[in-house]
Parts: C-alpha cells; sequence; structure tokens
C-alpha cells in the first residue's frame, strides 16, 4: 500500500484525492489545508490536518496548491522521509531541490470542483530528481492513470504555455461570444455543436489543416461587415485573430 499525503484544497487537490481515494493500492492518509474549513469533500475527519506540525510520514507528499506559492510553502514543510512532488505546471522541479527526493506530478487538465473527471484519460507528466524515484512516480501514476510521459521542467513549461492556449483562451472566447449571443437576445446553446464539431475534427486533422473561416479565405467584406458590429475591445481580439491566422497560412490582410 502506497501512502500518501495531498497538500492543498484546490480543484487539483480534490480530484487527486478522489482518484487516488478509489485505487486499492494508494491509501490517503492525510489531506492538509491551512483552513481546515476548506476540507470538506474529505470525508474522514482524522485524515484532516491544519497544522503543517502534524503532517503525517508517507510515501509520497503532493503539494497541490498555486503555482507561485509552492517553493515558499516548501520551505516551510518538514519532511525526513518519502518523496514530495509538486503539480504545478510553471514550476520547476527545483522549487523542491531542499528535499533529499523530490519531483513533479503535473496532471495536464482543466479542473473545476464541481466537474467529475475521467483521470484514467488524463496526461501525468513526470519528472524526478532520480531514476529511482522517476519509476516511483511512474508507478503511482500508472495506478491512476492510462496516459503518463516523462517530461522535463522546460518542456512542461511549454506544455503549460500550450494548455493556456487551448483551454484558458479558448474558453475566453467562448465567453465573449457567449456575452455577445446575449447582447443579441441569442441563446449560446446554438453554439454548441460548432463548438463540439470544432474540437472533434482535431481528433483526425491536425489544428493547422482544420482551420476554416473568413480569415482563412480573405474574405474582406465579410471581416469588414463583422468589425462594424464589434466594440472596441472585442474588435481588438478580431483583428488580431485574424491577423494571426492569415500571417500563418501566408495571407495578408
Amino acid at each position: 500500500m502506497i501512502k500518501v499525503v495531498i497538500i492543498g484544497a484546490g480543484n487539483v487537490a480534490k480530484h487527486l484525492y478522489q482518484s487516488f481515494s478509489a485505487e486499492k493500492q494508494i491509501d490517503v492518509i492525510q489531506v492538509y489545508n491551512r483552513n481546515a474549513d476548506h476540507l470538506d469533500f474529505v470525508k474522514d475527519p482524522e485524515k484532516k490536518a491544519s497544522d503543517l506540525n502534524n503532517i503525517n510520514k508517507a510515501d509520497l507528499y503532493i503539494i497541490a496548491i498555486k503555482d507561485e506559492a509552492v517553493e515558499e510553502f516548501a520551505a516551510k514543510l518538514n519532511i525526513d522521509q518519502g518523496i514530495v512532488a509538486h503539480t504545478s505546471g510553471s514550476q520547476p522541479m527545483e522549487a523542491l531541490s531542499r528535499f533529499e527526493n523530490f519531483g513533479v506530478f503535473y496532471p495536464l487538465q482543466t479542473f473545476s470542483k464541481s466537474k467529475p473527471v475521467n483521470f484514467k484519460e488524463i496526461p501525468i507528466c513526470l519528472e524526478a530528481n532520480s531514476q529511482e524515484n522517476l519509476d516511483f512516480l511512474k508507478e503511482v501514476a500508472s495506478l491512476v492513470s492510462d496516459k503518463n510521459c516523462e517530461v522535463n521542467s522546460e518542456q512542461r513549461r511549454a506544455l503549460h504555455v500550450s494548455a493556456v492556449f487551448v483551454n484558458n483562451f479558448s474558453n475566453h472566447l467562448f465567453t465573449l461570444a457567449d456575452d455577445y449571443c446575449r447582447e443579441n437576445d441569442l441563446p449560446f446553446e446554438i453554439l454548441r455543436p460548432l463548438i463540439k464539431e470544432t474540437v472533434s475534427k482535431i481528433e483526425t486533422l491536425d489544428p493547422f489543416s482544420a482551420q476554416t473561416g473568413p480569415a482563412l479565405r480573405n474574405d474582406q467584406k465579410t471581416i469588414s461587415a463583422h468589425l462594424e458590429l464589434l466594440d472596441e475591445d472585442k474588435k481588438k481580439i478580431y483583428t488580431i485573430l485574424t491577423e494571426s491566422i492569415q500571417k500563418l497560412h501566408g495571407k495578408e490582410l
């Protein structure tokens, strides 16, 4: 049985707790958060901890907190056994270098507390300060996911930037579209089949080949008509993306 302590109470920590708790070979012996009130997802009160001095001994300690807080928190954590790993996409593995055994356990997915996920389908990016520690992290990851890969800190940072483009930025565009639909008394639901098909296409086509639309066609009449309909903020975004598409595909405005 692999004993695990999870540190944090955010979306990643909650989903890790649920996934690990469902695996018979993993025993989540403790979940720590400075504010115990945020640990409502932990059903066993004996597994909740809010005092760093009372962290139990485990085989693996996973720090699942905000990226920018990882190194500062690690400086306060007194661990003399086991492997300490963080789940950050942007922080280097060396943020945990004060520990003898350390690494990265980065699940590449967007998490919301109220939205269940199938952890088996989530890629887990792994890195460690020794081959032995890497093998151990691979063993743990393989228990909860079918998609695990070794990724160094530089590659992980690149992945994190790419993830911002495909997830955070695209979701922001969905939000702008939702807002624009509301302004024009249209239900956003009309766009859902289009969104699904857009994502579905890149299962069989690379994104470059899947590109369509007035920017690709250099349809200046449609582009100009669209710009006349938009406020200044949306007009800037529309223009930047149109120019980017045309530059990438070798066309000019």
